[in-house]
C-alpha cells in the first residue's frame, strides 16, 4: 500500500512539472496588437464553427444598454439626414431635368449610406470589437449647394470676432477684406447639444454629426427660402477639425443682434420699420414655396438687423408640420402661451392656420405691442392700437395684418397723416439757403441722434409743427438725407449763432434771433 501511494504522488509531481516548463516554452510575454488582430481573425476563418467562448477579444464586449443609446443617436441623426432630404427634395419643383436627375441621384445616395449606418447598428454583432456607429452622410457636401464662398473664402480672414452661441452654434464675425465682413457659424464643441450628447452617448462624432445637421438644415432653408427678410448665405465650409472629419462652417450675411431696451428709444418710423419688415417676413412663411412655416424657436435673438432691416438668422429650428388633429378632440389644436391660450379649428385633418398663427401671435407679444403705438404720430394710433389689439386676439390672418400694415405706410409715407388745416404758424421764419447751425443743441425724445435733436418730417411745415411744439425751439436746418420712407431728416436748435456756410442744407430761423 505505502508503495503504491509512493508511485502516485511521484506521478503527480512530475505532471505538474511538465506543465510549469510547457507555459514557460510556449507562451510570448508581449504581443503587438495588429498581430493580436491578425491573429484573432486567422484563427476566426480556419474555425467558424468554434463556440463562440473561445473566440479572442481585444476589447470587452459592449453591454445592451450602450447598444441600445448609441441606437437611440443613430435614429435621431437619420431623423435629421431626412428633414434635411425633405428640403432638397423641394428644390425640384421648377428646375430642369438636368438638375432634378441629379438631385434624385444625391437624395438616393444620401438616403442608401444613412440606411446602411442604420442597419449596421440594428444587427449589432456582440463579438465584434466596437459597435458600427456611424451614419455615413458620406457627404455633407452633397446636401448643400455650391456656392461662392468657401474654405479658401475664409483661410486668410482677419479681425475675426467671437459674437455670441446659442444651444448648438457659435457665431463669430471675420472680415474677407478691409471692406466686407460676414458671419461664420459653426458647431460650439462647448455648447450644450454638444455636452450632453457627448454625456449621454459618448460619442463626439456622432453627436458632432448630429448637431451639425442643424446648420445644414439652416443652410438649406436659407437657400430654399429667399425673401429680402431672411439672411443671405454665401457659401460654406467643409474641412477637418478637432479629430471630426467634414466639420461644417456657413458663410452668411452679418447682421446686429437687436436690442429692444435701444429699440424702444428710437424714433417711431425705425421702429415702425422692423414690425413691417417682420410682417412681410411672417405672410412669405405663411405662403412659401415648402408650404406654410413656422418659427417654433420665435425670440428677438433670433433675428438681426442689416440697415435696418429686420432679417431671421437662425433657421435650424423652423417646421413646415402641420399639427394632425381629430374634430372630436379639439384640444389637438390647443395653442398655449404664457397669457393666454388659443383653439383653433380642425380641418382636413390638420390644425387650420395653426403655423401663422403662431408666428402671428409671437409677433405680437414680443414687436408688436412694444414697438407699434408708443410716439407714432397721433393720426395714426387709432390703426396702430387696432392692428395691435387684432393680433393679439388672433382675429387676423398674415394676409389682414400685412395689408393693415401697409395702408400705414401709405399713409405715413405721403404725409396724409397731417392735419390738413389752413391754421397760420404762431411765428414767422426766416429760410437761409446752404447754410447750417452747427452748435446749440439740445436732445429730445426720440431722436436719430444722441446728443441733438434728429428727426424725419415729411415737410418743412411738419418741421415748423415740431419746432413750435419745442419750447427751447429756435431754429432748424433740413438736412441732405433722407430716411428709408423719403421723409426729410431736420437738427433742431436753440438758436443760430453758430450759422455757417453748408452747401445743399436749409436753415429756418424764427424772425428776432440773432444771425451771424
Amino acid at each position: 500500500m505505502k508503495r503504491r501511494k509512493m508511485v502516485v504522488a511521484a506521478g503527480f509531481c512530475v505532471s505538474f512539472i511538465l506543465g510549469t516548463l510547457m507555459n514557460l516554452l510556449f507562451i510570448p510575454g508581449f504581443e503587438h496588437h495588429s498581430e493580436r488582430v491578425h491573429r484573432h481573425h486567422h484563427h476566426h476563418e480556419k474555425h467558424t464553427d468554434a463556440p463562440a467562448r473561445l473566440q479572442i477579444d481585444d476589447s470587452p464586449p459592449v453591454e445592451p444598454a450602450t447598444v441600445g443609446r448609441l441606437s437611440e443617436l443613430q435614429r435621431q441623426i437619420r431623423e435629421r439626414l431626412d428633414e434635411v432630404l425633405r428640403y432638397r427634395q423641394a428644390h425640384w419643383l421648377g428646375t430642369g431635368p438636368l438638375e432634378r436627375r441629379r438631385l434624385m441621384d444625391l437624395e438616393q445616395r444620401s438616403e442608401w449610406e444613412s440606411y446602411k449606418g442604420i442597419e449596421k447598428i440594428n444587427h449589432y454583432d456582440p463579438s465584434r470589437s466596437t459597435p458600427a456607429v456611424s451614419i455615413a452622410t458620406k457627404s455633407h457636401r452633397e446636401i448643400t449647394r455650391e456656392s461662392g464662398l468657401g474654405c479658401g473664402s475664409i483661410d486668410n480672414v482677419t479681425n475675426v470676432q467671437y459674437l455670441g452661441s446659442g444651444y448648438t452654434k457659435a457665431v463669430y464675425r471675420a472680415a474677407l477684406n478691409s471692406s466686407f465682413s460676414v458671419a461664420l457659424k459653426s458647431v460650439d464643441f462647448g455648447g450644450h447639444d454638444m455636452e450632453n450628447c457627448v454625456k449621454k452617448y459618448a460619442s463626439s462624432a456622432d453627436c458632432y454629426k448630429l448637431a451639425s445637421f442643424k446648420i445644414i438644415k439652416e443652410m438649406t432653408l436659407m437657400e430654399r427660402l429667399q425673401h429680402p427678410n431672411i439672411l443671405k448665405l454665401y457659401g460654406s465650409c467643409y474641412q477637418d477639425s478637432n479629430d471630426i472629419k467634414e466639420t461644417v462652417t456657413a458663410i452668411t450675411e452679418l447682421g446686429s443682434p437687436l436690442e429692444m431696451i435701444q429699440l424702444l428709444q428710437t424714433p417711431w418710423e425705425e421702429r415702425f420699420r422692423i414690425c413691417l419688415s417682420l410682417m412681410r417676413l411672417l405672410h412669405y412663411l405663411a405662403h412659401s414655396p415648402l408650404g406654410s412655416v413656422t418659427l417654433l424657436d420665435f425670440r428677438p435673438r433670433q433675428f438681426v438687423l442689416v440697415d435696418g432691416v429686420l432679417k431671421v438668422t437662425d433657421l435650424d429650428d423652423a417646421s413646415v408640420e402641420e399639427t394632425p388633429c381629430s374634430k372630436s378632440a379639439p384640444q389637438d389644436c390647443l395653442m398655449e402661451f404664457p397669457a393666454r391660450n388659443f383653439t383653433l379649428p380642425c380641418h382636413k385633418g390638420r390644425c387650420q392656420g395653426i403655423n401663422q398663427k403662431r408666428n402671428l401671435y409671437n409677433a405680437y407679444r414680443f414687436f408688436f405691442t412694444y414697438l407699434l403705438p408708443h410716439s407714432a404720430p397721433s393720426a395714426l394710433r387709432p390703426l396702430l392700437d387696432k392692428i395691435v389689439n387684432s393680433t393679439g386676439e388672433l382675429m387676423w390672418g398674415t394676409d389682414e395684418t400685412l395689408a393693415h400694415l401697409e395702408k400705414v405706410l401709405d399713409i405715413y409715407r405721403n404725409g396724409h397723416y397731417l392735419k390738413n388745416n389752413t391754421r397760420m404758424h404762431k411765428t414767422e421764419y426766416k429760410r437761409v439757403s446752404d447754410s447750417s447751425i452747427s452748435a446749440e443743441n439740445y436732445r429730445c425724445w426720440p431722436s436719430y441722434q444722441h446728443d441733438g435733436c434728429l428727426l424725419s418730417v415729411y415737410s418743412v411745415d411738419e418741421a415748423v409743427d415740431v419746432c413750435e411744439s419745442h419750447v427751447q425751439c429756435r431754429a432748424f436746418v433740413m438736412t441732405n438725407h433722407t430716411t428709408w420712407t423719403g421723409h426729410q431728416l431736420v437738427l433742431f436748435k436753440t438758436g443760430a449763432s453758430s450759422m455757417s456756410a453748408a452747401p445743399g442744407k436749409l436753415s429756418y430761423v424764427r424772425l428776432g434771433e440773432t444771425e451771424s
